[in-house]
């Protein structure tokens, strides 16, 4: 594996968790503090809703690989600009109430959203630039692990600590966990290799690329097709529980801790697998190994048991689904040209990731007309179409021409591949 300083390792990690830090925060314990504090349902689905604004980040990411900041470089000055700006709204978050500056509470989490959505297109673009093809499954390992493990601390453990911390004492920890990367950033020197002149990238310049390149309309199918089964599992997984009389904390505790843990050890491992067999093989073995873990599902949904067994099943659940977010990752990494890699690694992202909305979406009104049962049968049923259309994939190492070939050989072929359209 091609050497990268350890301090480069760290910070990728860091970065990665602290950027889910507050959107945890929005979406698992803000909403259980302001239910217990006497909010609306109404106000509740709002707070959810923000959410959304992660699909669409496609938007600005061209923005960011365009514009540079000269001798301070590229992606580091976004990511200082974004670090800085999540520790100060959490800052001022903290100093309101909850209930009673609702509307200025809703604003400020709508910046982080914002702000959380567009450093993740800076460390994703950094993060192309500087892993080389034979260490970009451990760098998406620690991406996907680094974003449980935010979610983790910023939903499960705030909320369990809450009690004791309070709304002011919470809001200054995240900010205080927050500004970590900063720090890290601040002294950061981003090598000359990972700044790469962008082109002018456009949107409708990233979709035209992937549509035309060769595999590339099978790749995009497999994105898209990729998380509804777990999409639809997930979705029914806590109303599930919640029907079995399952209290809010325990929810937190088993889903948002004991879950992101399992899921932290899967990503770890596929991430050590990807280094030492093909894209393609991993790929097959994590949509055939996700199967079983939307499957399982059925156990608390249909059969029901005891708690002990439906606790398994949902770490389960992470165990089986987060191989193959690892794997796609990496894939988004090796299909992105050195030329925009935040445009096109965020292109395939927020595509995988609607899709997953959608299917989560559509899962609470298909529960209605055929049951849990029903919902988790049908997305094990999507799933194994994936895995067997995961057996047709073929990487784009095998491509030696075009923007295929750049995106696979990372940063070394950048040079090549810009003479390369120069001369063209």
């Amino acid at each position: 594996m091609t050497h990268m300083p350890r301090s480069t390792w760290l910070l990728l990690g860091s970065l990665y968790t602290t950027q889910f830090l507050g959107l945890g925060f929005l979406v698992v314990a803000l909403v259980a503090i302001m239910r217990d504090q006497g909010a609306t349902l109404d106000q509740v689905g709002m707070v959810y809703m923000l959410g959304m604004v992660w699909p669409f980040k496609v938007l600005w990411a061209p923005m960011i690989d365009k514009i540079r900041f000269g001798r301070y470089g590229h992606y580091r000055v976004w990511l200082l600009l974004m670090q800085g700006g999540l520790a100060l709204v959490l800052l001022a978050m903290g100093f309101l109430d909850v209930i009673g500056d609702f509307p200025i509470i809703y604003l400020l989490g709508a910046l982080i959203a914002f702000l959380s959505a567009s450093q993740d297109i800076a460390v994703d673009g950094l993060a192309c630039r500087l892993l080389s093809p034979d260490q970009r499954g451990m760098g998406n390992g620690i991406q996907i692990a680094g974003g449980l493990l935010g979610n983790m601390l910023g939903g499960g453990v705030v909320l369990l600590t809450y009690p004791w911390l309070g709304w002011q004492g919470s809001l200054l920890l995240l900010a205080a966990g927050t500004s970590v990367s900063f720090l890290q950033v601040l002294w950061y020197d981003e090598p000359a290799r990972a700044i790469v002149r962008a082109e002018g990238a456009t949107l409708f310049r990233c979709v035209a690329g992937f549509w035309t390149r060769a595999g590339g309309r099978y790749w995009l199918m497999l994105l898209m097709l990729n998380p509804i089964g777990c999409g639809l599992a997930y979705a029914v997984t806590i109303p599930v529980l919640v029907d079995r009389g399952w209290g809010m904390d325990r929810i937190g505790l088993m889903v948002n801790v004991f879950g992101s843990i399992a899921g932290i050890v899967a990503a770890f491992v596929t991430g050590s697998l990807l280094h030492r067999f093909s894209r393609r093989a991993v790929l097959v073995g994590a949509a055939f190994f996700q199967v079983p873990g939307i499957a399982v599902i059925l156990v608390p949904a249909v059969w029901g048991f005891g708690d002990g067994v439906a606790t398994l099943a949902v770490i389960l659940y992470f165990l089986c689904y987060n191989p193959a977010a690892t794997v796609l990752a990496t894939l988004m990494m090796d299909h992105a040209s050195p030329r925009r890699p935040a445009t096109d690694y965020t292109f395939q992202y927020s595509l995988n990731m609607g899709f997953a909305m959608g299917a989560m979406s559509l899962a609470a009104a298909l529960a209605q007309r055929i049951g849990y049962g029903g919902v988790v049968i049908l997305g094990a049923a999507v799933a194994v179409l994936v895995a067997l259309l995961s057996m047709g994939y073929r990487s784009p190492s095998s491509d030696r021409e075009g923007e295929g070939a750049a995106g696979s050989l990372g940063v070394a072929a950048a040079p090549m591949a810009l003479a390369r359209e120069k001369g063209a």
